[in-house]
């Protein structure tokens, strides 16, 4: 079977304008963000001087970094440690519960939906781009990225759909150009049930029924709207009005922000998308002078030796892709570009993403020896006085067992632990419990690594879209402030 072959300048355009339309995006939507009515822009209102500081470019930087000192496979645990030394002052959200979680013990899938109101969200879905950079021609490797990605901050949510149905439409568009096979792609990857998955496709049906563009996007913040203006089902819906009813690149971003909601995200992802598709000559030049091409970080990534243009990023971003895909047979770079004729059939292909989806979120992943190992709580992390816990143990993998590999649990005095066998335990104590606990994991051959399980004064819940505590000078996640006030 052929390679889907990637023309090497044609790739470089398209990367540079994917970055460039989602600081462009971004910039246009950022002083509306979170006014939930409709507006009337055509063009950048206030016209800027430079490109906003945007967490939806900010983020995929972070990951950058990771991937260039780790390797192209990082884990979960990977995504965190970085995560934990460049964003932990992000206050907001999602991403504020996720540092919450992690603060306490817990770790990825598990710390990014326990206690987490915040799992619908669009902090995930803006992270896209760079698994589409990263797997160009590849929706279902992307997309399997992008669960790894958000299940940092949104497991098992609507924003871990969204980011995996992105990072595909991202991918394929590098070879595809029509919006309705590209959203078809993106929709093959989630669940059909899904509500971002309904949203979208009910964007795409009134386009399809003669809808105007007012009553799309009254159908979508009626049917699918929500009290949280950064709620990820809605924002899906307008970003596809965007692309659908907009006549070219600056309409398409203006008709997405003009819906209302989460206006910096639903412009930069569609920015993004555009980009990849048409490249540089499908964004005008008054589009681009505004922002330029410095890249501007916000004042809560830290300590990130980042690419200070999209130049940088794009010639950083583009070499990852090549090593990429010099460990695959489907996709290939060259002089030209050389597309099979059964390229819809690859790009539709969606058995890694399946398999990614069916993953265990309710499980805590740490690092020994090289390998992963989870601890699958079965539920809540959390155990009760007088309750017996049944608690699992894989080695190599979410979707793996104990893997032939003989495996222990320790756990706090006064408390009992039977061996179930295939790495299952039921532990159990009928005392008092501490609110944060340690379960040791002896992996035959790895070694030690420890689990935190919570007791029930851990987990008395969290106020329903309340947020964590911030500082009141510099308004970052009150642990990790950056004023020092």
């Amino acid at each position: 079977m052929s390679a889907i072959v990637i023309g090497k300048s044609e790739f470089v355009d398209k990367v540079y304008a994917c970055w460039l339309g989602k600081n462009i995006g971004g910039t246009l939507g950022a002083p509306w963000e979170c006014h939930k009515y409709t507006h009337n822009f055509d063009f950048y209102t206030p016209v800027p001087e430079k490109a906003a500081a945007n967490d939806d470019l900010d983020l995929q930087l972070v990951w950058l970094k990771m991937l260039q000192d780790t390797g192209l496979d990082p884990s979960v645990r990977t995504f965190a440690e970085y995560w934990s030394r460049h964003a932990a002052s992000y206050p907001w959200n999602e991403y504020g519960f996720f540092m919450r979680n992690f603060s306490r013990g817990l770790r990825p899938p598990v710390a990014g939906c326990f206690e987490n109101y915040f799992v619908d969200e669009m902090g995930s879905p803006i992270r896209s781009e760079i698994w589409a950079v990263l797997h160009p021609a590849d929706p279902q490797v992307a997309a399997s990225m992008a669960w790894k990605d958000s299940c940092v901050d949104h497991a098992g949510g609507e924003g871990m759909w969204g980011e995996m149905f992105w990072a595909a439409v991202e991918s394929a568009a590098f070879v595809e150009k029509d919006p309705l096979t590209l959203i078809d792609i993106g929709l093959s990857m989630i669940p059909i049930a899904s509500h971002v998955g309904r949203s979208i496709r009910e964007a795409v049906w009134c386009h399809q029924t003669g809808k105007t563009w007012g009553q799309a996007r009254e159908r979508i913040a009626t049917r699918f709207g929500h009290l949280q203006p950064c709620n990820a089902i809605p924002n899906h819906g307008f970003t596809i009005i965007g692309w659908q009813y907009g006549k070219d690149f600056g309409d398409c971003l203006c008709k997405a922000v003009n819906c209302g909601y989460d206006t910096d995200c639903t412009g930069a992802t569609l920015g993004s998308v555009l980009g990849i598709i048409g490249g540089m000559g499908a964004i005008p030049e008054r589009w681009r002078r505004p922002v330029g091409n410095e890249i501007v970080l916000h004042k809560f990534t830290r300590g990130l030796n980042a690419p200070k243009t999209i130049d940088e990023l794009t010639q950083q971003s583009v070499e990852l892709a090549y090593k990429a895909a010099a460990a695959k047979s489907g996709v290939a770079f060259a002089d030209k570009t050389q597309l099979p004729a059964d390229l819809r059939s690859r790009l539709y292909r969606n058995e890694l993403a399946l398999v990614t989806r069916a993953l265990d979120v309710h499980s805590a992943v740490e690092l020994v020896g090289g390998s992963e190992v989870a601890l699958h709580y079965n539920g809540e992390p959390v155990i009760r006085p007088g309750v017996a816990k049944v608690v699992g143990v894989s080695v190599g993998g979410l979707d793996k067992g104990a893997d032939g590999k003989t495996v222990r649990m320790t756990v706090s005095a006064g408390w009992s632990c039977q061996d179930l066998g295939g790495g299952r335990f039921s532990i159990q104590c009928d005392g008092a419990i501490a609110d944060q606990n340690t379960l040791k994991v002896e992996v035959g051959g790895l070694g030690t690594v420890a689990f935190t399980i919570l007791g029930p004064g851990a987990a008395k819940g969290f106020a329903a879209g309340d947020n964590v505590q911030n500082c009141p000078a510099c308004h970052a996640r009150i642990e990790a402030c950056i004023c020092g006030k």
